[in-house]
C-alpha cells in the first residue's frame, strides 16, 4: 500500500505522524512525507522519501500558524503529491482542511492524526463540563466554517461531502490521548480512537546537549523545564518566569518554541533553548511548567513529572483542565505574583501530584500508539466505501480548480489498485 503523510510541519503534529509512517513502514507499506521544506532534515532521520510542498503548489502550506489562512494551497500540493506518489491512503493532521477536500476529490480515505484531547462536540455527555473561554460548539462552528470556506474555493462546493455527518474526522480521527484525559461520561464521537501518544522526536545533538548539561551542571539548582508553546495574544509569561528564577532554589530550562521576544532577565536562573527535540532536557527536570500544548504535557507524564499549567488557547485548557481533574496538575496563573516561587515548591514536594502523574504516564506507555495507529489506518483503507477509480475521473467529477496540469504540476498518473497486506 502506498501511504502518503501530509502532516503539519511543525514538530507537535509532524512528529506523531513520523511515528505512525515508521510503523507502516515496518509493516512493509511504502511510506513517504510531504511537508514544507524545513521539514526534510526529520524525514530524512526518520528514513522516509520527502516531497516538498513548495514544489507541489504548496507554498506555506502546511504552518500550523497559517493553518486557517493556506487550505487551497495545501489542497493543491496534496492532489499532486497524492498522484505522483499513486497513494492509496492520506495521513494528516487535524486543522489540515486542504488534505481532507484532495482526500475527498481523489477518492481516497484519509486518517487525521488529532491532538491529546477531543476539542470539538462530543457525540453525548458532557453538558456539564465547564467552559474555558470557548465552547466546543463554538470551536465545532468555526472549524467547519473554514472547512465550507476552503472546500468551496477549491471547486467542491456541489459535491456531497464524502462524510456529511463529520467531515472534519476523515475516516479516521486518532487522538493521541488517553480516556482520563477526556470529561467524565462523555462519548467521543463515532471514527474516534484513542491510540495514546505517537512517540518520535529527532535525535539530540550531542554538542549542543552538552553545552546544556555543563550550564545546568554549573548552576547546581534542582531544574524545571518550561515549554512556553504558543500564545493566543495572552500577556508576556517573561515576568513571571524572572520573578519564579531568581533567588530561589529552583532554575529553569525554557525551550522557546514558537514564542518571540524571549525577555530573560539577566539575574534570573533560567537557560534559554530552541530544540526540535525535548525528551533529554525533561530527563533532566522534576517538574515541568507548560501552557498545555499536547507534546511537552504527554512527554512530562510518561516520565511521571508533575506539570504546572498555565493555559491560553487552542487545546491547552482543555488539556490543562484534564490534567488538573487527574491530580497531576496545579494551575499556576500567568502573573509575577508574590508567592510563585512558593506555589512552585509545593507543587515540587507534593507527593500525590507527582504519584498521579506516574498514574497517568503507566496508562499512556501501556497504548502502544503507533502499534495502534497502523491497525486503525490499515482497517481504514481495507474497509474504505469509496471505490478507488482513476484519479484523473475522481478529480473531473468533483469539477475542482486544481488546475495542476494545466500550470505545470506533476502529470497526473493513473491509479493502481488498493494493496494492503
Amino acid at each position: 500500500m502506498n501511504i502518503l503523510l501530509c502532516p503539519l510541519s511543525d514538530g507537535g503534529y509532524l512528529y506523531p505522524a513520523i511515528a505512525a509512517g515508521r510503523e507502516l513502514a515496518r509493516r512493509g507499506h511504502r511510506v513517504s512525507l510531504l511537508g514544507r521544506s524545513t521539514a526534510a532534515p526529520f524525514a530524512d532521520e526518520a528514513g522516509l522519501p520527502f516531497a516538498a510542498a513548495e514544489e507541489f503548489g504548496g507554498r506555506q502550506a502546511f504552518s500550523a500558524a497559517r493553518w486557517g489562512t493556506t487550505g487551497a494551497a495545501q489542497y493543491r500540493a496534496t492532489v499532486r503529491a497524492a498522484r505522483q506518489a499513486r497513494a492509496d491512503l492520506l495521513v494528516t493532521s487535524v486543522l489540515c482542511n486542504g488534505t481532507l477536500l484532495a482526500a475527498e476529490a481523489l477518492d481516497l480515505p484519509v486518517v487525521v492524526i488529532g491532538l491529546s484531547v477531543h476539542l470539538w462536540n462530543y457525540r453525548s455527555g458532557g453538558a456539564d463540563e465547564p467552559q474555558w473561554g470557548r465552547t466546543r460548539q463554538n470551536r465545532t462552528d468555526e472549524c467547519l466554517e473554514l472547512y465550507a470556506a476552503v472546500r468551496e474555493e477549491a471547486g467542491l462546493a456541489g459535491r456531497a461531502p464524502r462524510r456529511p455527518e463529520n467531515p472534519l474526522h476523515g475516516d479516521a480521527l486518532l487522538l493521541r490521548g488517553i480516556p482520563e484525559l477526556e470529561y467524565p461520561g462523555a462519548e467521543l464521537p463515532e471514527r474516534t480512537y484513542q491510540v495514546g501518544p505517537l512517540d518520535w522526536e529527532p535525535a539530540a545533538d550531542r554538542a549542543e546537549l552538552a553545552d546544556i548539561t555543563g550550564a545546568l551542571d554549573r548552576c547546581g539548582k534542582p531544574v524545571v523545564y518550561v515549554h512556553l508553546g504558543r500564545f493566543f495574544g495572552g500577556g508576556s509569561p517573561w515576568p513571571r518566569l524572572n520573578t519564579t528564577f531568581t533567588g530561589g532554589r529552583f532554575q529553569a530550562v525554557v525551550e522557546q518554541g514558537r514564542t518571540a521576544d524571549p525577555q530573560p532577565a539577566p539575574e534570573a536562573d533560567v537557560l534559554l533553548v530552541r530544540r526540535p527535540w525535548l525528551g533529554p532536557l525533561l530527563d533532566r527536570a522534576g517538574l515541568v511548567l507548560t501552557n498545555g500544548t499536547s507534546a511537552p504535557v504527554l512527554a512530562a507524564l510518561q516520565r511521571g513529572l508533575p506539570l504546572g499549567v498555565s493555559p491560553n488557547g487552542s487545546e491547552q485548557p482543555v488539556l490543562a483542565a484534564a490534567c488538573r481533574r487527574a491530580g497531576a496538575a496545579v494551575h499556576l496563573p500567568n502573573t509575577p505574583e508574590p508567592d510563585q516561587r512558593a506555589r512552585l515548591d509545593a507543587a515540587w514536594q507534593d507527593d500525590r501530584l507527582r504519584e498521579n502523574a506516574r498514574r497517568l504516564g503507566r496508562r499512556l506507555a501501556a497504548t502502544l500508539g503507533a502499534a495502534r495507529a497502523a491497525d486503525i489506518a490499515e482497517q481504514v483503507a481495507q474497509q474504505s466505501a469509496t471505490p478507488r477509480e482513476n484519479h484523473d475521473d475522481a478529480i473531473g467529477r468533483s469539477g475542482h480548480r486544481d488546475g495542476a496540469a494545466a500550470v505545470g504540476g506533476p502529470a497526473p498518473v493513473g491509479a493502481a489498485a488498493r494493496r494492503v497486506p
